[in-house]
Parts: C-alpha cells; structure tokens; sequence
C-alpha cells in the first residue's frame, strides 16, 4: 500500500505540473495580448522585455475563464490535488507528501515545452535544489495531534494577517524585476493558499461554525487571482517555486501560532530552509522570461 501511495502521488504530482505549465501559458499569453493591444499607439520608451506594463488590472481572471487550455489546466490541478489526497488515505504522510514536491521537477520541461524549447541544466539544477530543502523541510514538521480549534478571533486574526502579507508583498511587486516580480506575487499567492489550508483543516478535523465556510472561498480567490499575475509576468520556475515554499511554510505557521501545533526544531530545518532559499535565488538567475 505504501509503494501505491508513492506511486498515486506522483502521478499527482504530474497532473498539478500539468496543470500549473498550461495556466502559466495561458496567462502569459493573455498577458501579452493586452499589452500589445494597450500600447498599439504608445510611444517607443517602452522596455520591450517587460512582460507586463502598468496596466495590469485589465488582466483580470475572467479572460483566463474563457480560454479551454486554462481551464483545463485547473481541472488537471484538481485532478492532482483528488489523487493527492487518495494517496494520503493510502500510506503514510513522509512518504507522500515528498511525492508532491516533485512537481516543480516536472513543471519545468513541461512548460518548456509548451514555450517551444528545452530546459536548462542550471535550471533543473536550481528546481532540484529547492526540492530538496522542501522534502526536508517537510520531512521534518511533527505530525500534529487531536482534533483542531480555531476560535472567530483566530480566524479574524488568520484572515487579517495572511490578507496584510500578501497586500504587502503584491506592493514590492510593484517595483521589483521581473523575476522578483514574479516571486513576490507567488510568494503572496502562497500565503493566501497557506491561509486557506489552515482554515480547511480546521473545518474538516476541528470545530467551527457554519461562517468559516464563507470565509473559505476568500483568500483561495484572492490568491488565485494572485497566482495568475505571477504567471503572466513569465518566470514560471520562480513563480512555481515560490509558490511551492510559501504555501506549506504558511500552513505551518499558521498551524503553530493558531493552532497550538508543533513547529520543527534543531540546525536540520534551518539547513533545509536555506537550502530552499539559495535554490530559489539561483532559479530566479537562471529562469527563461517566457511570453508568447
């Protein structure tokens, strides 16, 4: 059943890959209509390789619905995210739970491909990097105990602070790189996604009141919202790997602050967590801009 489990969330893995390559490309490319039809008449003192110009709230979700490979993207997600989940029911969470990380492996030459070119070594390299430190990191969060509670002064709490991080980080956005750009606006998807887990968890092991379901859609659409920009501005691996950190690192603080559960100790997380920070600032050295 282990070996199963392994195998189910991998194959997870591969379809949240899926998922996540056709919606950056879709996003991208969306982006880059708007601005080639906003700026049809502009003068030429405009930076050619910015992906996105200063008119990013045209970009608005409701365009992507309207394009099948996007939305096919979303259900090749939820697909990862449903067999994820049967993994889980099937074996043990230190074995599936590192299966979920090989999805930044497999996104990169799937969005390379999708973009007409093949992976850098460097690359592949720096995702492997990241990877690492995240299964370690994974690895070495204690599993938590009992049923959870979240109080409506948590929530509010969880819903304040999760919503100041991310309106914050979507600011530094605003004047960062391109690559930066992409981190930051990913990074606050993450925390939004983080935000959502925390409250998922408690409204499916804990006790809360009937509210917390609406507040559930909240900060996921927000941070969909988010998400898409990251992906529009064309630095797919570092969007996805920021993506990737931002969320489980969330959750687990989230869960330690408002939850009362354990946070990891010892030099080992703080290894593995830096590990993940170089791997991600060497992806965003050696990540391609992809528009199309």
């Amino acid at each position: 059943m282990t070996v199963l489990a392994a195998v189910i969330a991998l194959v997870g893995s591969l379809f949240f890959a899926l998922g996540a390559a056709l919606q950056q490309f879709e996003a991208a490319g969306s982006a880059k209509q708007l601005e080639r039809r906003s700026s049809g008449g502009e003068s030429e003192g405009t930076d050619a390789n910015e992906p996105r110009s200063g008119r990013d709230h045209k970009h608005s979700l409701l365009a992507l619905l309207r394009r099948p490979r996007w939305l096919a993207g979303g259900a090749s997600i939820l697909a990862g995210g449903g067999l994820h989940i049967v993994a889980l029911g099937l074996g043990p969470l230190t074995i599936v739970q590192p299966m979920g990380v090989a999805s930044l492996l497999f996104a990169l030459p799937i969005a390379a491909a999708l973009h007409g070119r093949k992976p850098a070594r460097r690359e592949l390299s720096a995702a492997a990097v990241v990877a690492a430190g995240l299964v370690g990191l994974v690895l070495l969060v204690p599993p938590s105990a009992g049923p959870t509670y979240l109080s409506p002064t948590g929530l509010a709490t969880l819903l304040a602070v999760a919503g100041v991080a991310a309106v914050l980080l979507w600011a530094g956005s605003k004047v960062a790189s391109p690559a930066g750009r992409a981190a930051l606006l990913a990074t606050s998807a993450g925390v939004l996604y983080g935000a959502t887990a925390t409250l998922m968890r408690v409204v499916v092991d804990g006790s809360w009141n009937w509210w917390y379901l609406l507040a559930l859609p909240i900060p996921a659409l927000l941070a969909l919202m988010l998400l898409q920009r990251a992906y529009a501005v064309g630095h797919f691996g570092v969007s996805f790997a920021s993506l990737q950190i931002a969320d489980p690192l969330t959750a687990v603080a989230f869960g330690a602050l408002l939850l009362g559960e354990p946070l990891p100790s010892g030099l080992l997380p703080v290894a593995a967590a830096a590990l993940t920070a170089a791997g991600t600032v060497a992806l965003a050295r050696t990540s391609p801009l992809e528009n199309h």
